[in-house]
């Protein structure tokens, strides 16, 4: 399987027919709903999905990781979402 490289997140390869389609719907989703996550890249390896990107807050990882879920069936899916963390830091940061 080789990424698409355009680097916009399509698969191609092992993803065929019914795989692919869900994996579009699931774009159209994640693009259109009240998520409108447009960061998230979503590759088809060795069977699974993977979603990997940055989400704001852990409720926002949820909703997405759901919506795969309802999108994908019985295709395994894998996260790397990272949490991208607002908060002030709790010290000051020291230069050398």
């Amino acid at each position: 399987m080789k990424s698409d490289p355009t680097g916009t997140g399509a698969a191609t390869g092992d993803v065929h027919g019914e795989g692919a389609y869900r994996i579009a719907r699931l774009r159209e989703r994640l693009a259109g709903d009240d998520i409108a996550e447009l960061g998230i890249r979503i590759d088809e390896r060795g069977g699974a999905v993977l979603l990997s990107g940055t989400v704001a807050t852990a409720a926002h990882r949820d909703d997405i990781l759901r919506i795969a879920a309802e999108e994908l069936g019985s295709t395994p899916v894998r996260s790397d979402l990272v949490i991208a963390s607002a908060e002030a830091p709790d010290r000051s940061e020291e230069l050398p």
